[in-house]
């Protein structure tokens, strides 16, 4: 095994004084470090495992319906051969580009088994846990047996890029930023490009893993091209020779990783980005997500340190908290790069992650929650394709990630400095970590299936061709408890609208929305439900109720028990639909006389 500096030609001393090394064979930390990181994932989660299909993750309950969702979708996809590109189960009729979601495919379908027979709940569950500790674990092996000679250095490196604070900010409901397993492999190959010999082999491995992350999380792919694109460039313009020597290698192996990847993925991304379904940009503005640069310094809510009161002036949402290494933490960050300073892959790597972390300010600075004036130069790329895709602030994942990486190669290091000055880093490194040891994810009590849906008393109302109307109507903030049944049932039945990205009013605007585009009838329920006030109806406003559960295929209406202003909700129901059928719990009214339309 190579010191990280001689991996691009430039030698210099280990912590064992020398710059030859041999390749460590396997030792029994190997064994437990693994275990310590699954240890501390199931720690972080274990609220969500004492009953995974009856609990939600508090922090961000919308999102954690959405991977419900995507796994119920992977679920019809390999028990009833569902295409797996797209889904008519939810905002029926229209249905919803599944490449142009992040429908985890990769993590998905293999899942599909327990999401089956076990319920999503307890896949949800199970990608967190193993993404946290395998992403910690990744880290930890591409450290130990290629960058360090430590193992307690690697096992630092790997539990902060694992379960830095940004991880587990992201771990109350982002399923597809936990599991980051493949990114340091993917970091790995691209530096082995270097090597003799390396163009063909190593090019067609670094585009099956490229492959296998676009169906895991394209943004963080996107977030590693750029930090692997800008870390390039600085090295060569730090050492010119070297790169000069080596370009045509690393040319070579990207071209064929390239040529890999897209064979493999040009059709899914021509679905993604051109078959119907699809959007461009986000529903919200570059500037409304964006990190603030007292975070810093700050302690995310899930840290041990964290105080939620005060990490809300500087966060967007509890998922994300995307820096937050506390003052101790970005202290031992500093330490570590100056410690390293002489090492040009180093510097490169800290200049990848600076310029990634001023990527995150957005383009206007932020502090304390209030923005300064002062601008920034995200401003100049903020609306370039696939960037303005990119929720800003999430640019802050990397430096969080190099940062992990630079504190295993110091902490390497430090065995050979004076026994004093390695006390003096150790102290600091146990200041830095103890404080962001993260606390378990908050959790709340979904609200339970009802006998009509669990005793499959739905089937004799809903026939295949038709969908099942929960009221209130499944949106984004509101409704999730009908598009919590929905997956949670594996999608045994359709329902309109939903919580998904798509097109905000297709063919007309076509800006990616949360939701469906409005009609009369889910603007109508959303007032009520939100407002508590009961409209007189006119005969005109029956016909568009009508109309619109005709739009919809609707066989039956359900209203959902608890619902905020639930009495208010039924009394427009028994205006426009008449009286209903108390049946399995719930009240329904029946409309399968209404005409089908034809399926477009």
């Amino acid at each position: 095994m190579r010191a990280p500096e001689e991996m691009i030609e430039e030698p210099v001393a280990t912590a064992e004084g020398d710059t030859t090394a041999k390749a460590p064979g396997w030792r029994r930390i190997d064994l437990w470090v693994p275990l310590g990181y699954l240890a501390l994932a199931i720690l972080v989660t274990i609220r969500l495992w004492i009953d995974p299909n009856g609990r939600v993750l508090a922090s961000n309950d919308d999102d954690h319906g959405v991977f419900l969702f995507v796994l119920a979708h992977a679920e019809r996809v390999i028990f009833d051969g569902a295409a797996p590109f797209f889904t008519d189960r939810l905002n029926a009729p229209v249905g919803v580009n599944m490449m142009a979601n992040t429908s985890i495919l990769a993590l998905s379908l293999p899942l599909a088994p327990i999401t089956h027979f076990f319920g999503g709940g307890v896949s949800v569950a199970l990608l967190i846990t193993l993404g946290l500790a395998g992403t910690a674990y990744a880290w930890y092996w591409v450290l130990s047996r290629h960058l360090v000679r430590s193992r307690v250095a690697a096992a630092i490196g790997g539990v902060f890029c694992g379960f830095a604070p940004t991880m587990v900010s992201h771990a109350n409901g982002h399923v597809n930023f936990v599991n980051q397993y493949v990114v340091p492999f993917i970091v790995w190959q691209v530096l082995r490009l270097r090597e003799p010999g390396r163009a063909r082999r190593g090019g067609i491995v670094l585009g099956l893993l490229i492959v296998l992350q676009c169906f895991i999380n394209e943004e963080t792919l996107l977030f590693t091209a750029l930090t692997l694109g800008v870390f390039v460039v600085a090295y060569a313009a730090m050492a010119p020779q070297v790169a000069r020597a080596l370009w045509r290698r690393f040319a070579a192996g990207l071209a064929v990783a390239a040529a890999t990847a897209f064979a493999l993925l040009a059709y899914p991304l021509w679905y993604q980005f051109f078959a119907p379904g699809n959007y461009h940009g986000q529903p919200f503005a570059p500037t409304d997500y964006v990190t603030d640069l007292a975070s810093l310094a700050g302690f995310a809510r899930q840290s041990l340190a964290g105080n939620a009161a005060l990490t809300r002036e500087m966060s967007v949402s509890a998922t994300e908290d995307n820096t937050f290494f506390g003052p101790a933490g970005l202290v031992m960050i500093v330490v570590a790069t100056a410690m390293l300073w002489r090492s040009v892959a180093a510097r490169s790597a800290a200049v990848a992650g600076l310029v990634l972390l001023l990527m995150s300010f957005g383009p206007e600075l932020r502090v304390l929650g209030h923005d300064t004036g002062i601008p920034l130069p995200f401003g100049l790329i903020s609306h370039v394709p696939v960037i303005d895709l990119v929720s800003v602030t999430r640019f802050a994942m990397v430096p969080a990630t190099i940062a992990g990486v630079l504190l295993a190669l110091a902490t390497d290091r430090i065995g050979s400095y004076p026994a004093r000055r390695r006390r003096w880093f150790q102290v600091g490194m146990v200041l830095a970590l103890v404080p962001l040891i993260p606390k378990p994810l908050p959790v709340v009590e979904g609200d339970p299936l009802p006998p009509f849906l669990t005793q499959g008393t739905y089937k004799e109302y809903v026939p295949d061709d038709r969908t099942l109307v929960t009221v209130p109507l499944p949106e984004v903030t509101t409704g999730r408890t009908g598009m919590r049944w929905a997956t949670l049932m594996n999608f045994d039945y359709a329902t309109p609208r939903g919580y998904f990205m798509g097109p905000a009013d297709p063919p007309h605007d076509d800006t990616g929305s949360w939701h469906a585009p409005a009609r009369f009838t889910s603007d109508l329920l959303w007032r009520v439900r939100e407002y508590g006030r009961v409209p007189v109806l006119t005969d005109a406003d029956r016909q568009k109720i009508t109309a619109d559960l005709v739009y919809w295929r609707a066989a039956v209406v359900v209203l959902v028990p608890g619902s905020r202003n639930g009495t208010a909700l039924r009394s427009v129901l028994v205006d426009a639909l008449g009286e209903p059928r108390l049946v399995g719990g719930v009240e329904i009214w029946d409309v399968r006389s209404l005409p089908v339309p034809p399926k477009e």
